[in-house]
């Protein structure tokens, strides 16, 4: 059975967005950051990668693929959020949120859209 094993995130500053997804995910470089190409991995060694690479294309303004990170309730995914931001991620006015949302839009430094959902709410 075949299991996700990394989440590759087109970037236009590599070295930018590893800092601050190590930051906002805990975690680490599997190996030297290259100008063009990093994996992240888990510090604790489960879960799925972030694969960085370089590109050129330009940010989607509604993507067709996005990460959803999980936050316990409101309280967290509020500060979640407030923290995401003080590490360089924007909030996003997204036109697309229903009328009572359990998530959240940010974008990182490099404008990749990515959702804290208040997983309470489920």
């Amino acid at each position: 059975m075949l299991k996700i094993g990394s989440v590759v995130l087109g970037v236009s500053d590599v070295r930018r967005a590893a800092a601050f997804w190590t930051r906002a995910l805990g975690y680490e470089p599997r190996e030297a950051i290259e100008d063009d190409w990093v994996v992240l991995v888990p510090v604790d060694g489960t879960g799925p990668r972030l694969s960085l690479g370089l590109s050129e294309t330009p940010v989607q303004e509604h993507p067709r693929v996005h990460l959803d990170l999980y936050a316990d309730d409101a309280a967290d995914q509020a500060a979640e959020v407030e923290r995401l931001v003080s590490l360089g991620a924007q909030r996003v006015d997204w036109d697309l949120y229903p009328e009572d949302p359990d998530f959240v839009v940010l974008a990182d430094p490099d404008g990749n859209h990515f959702c804290v959902i208040d997983t309470a709410r489920e």
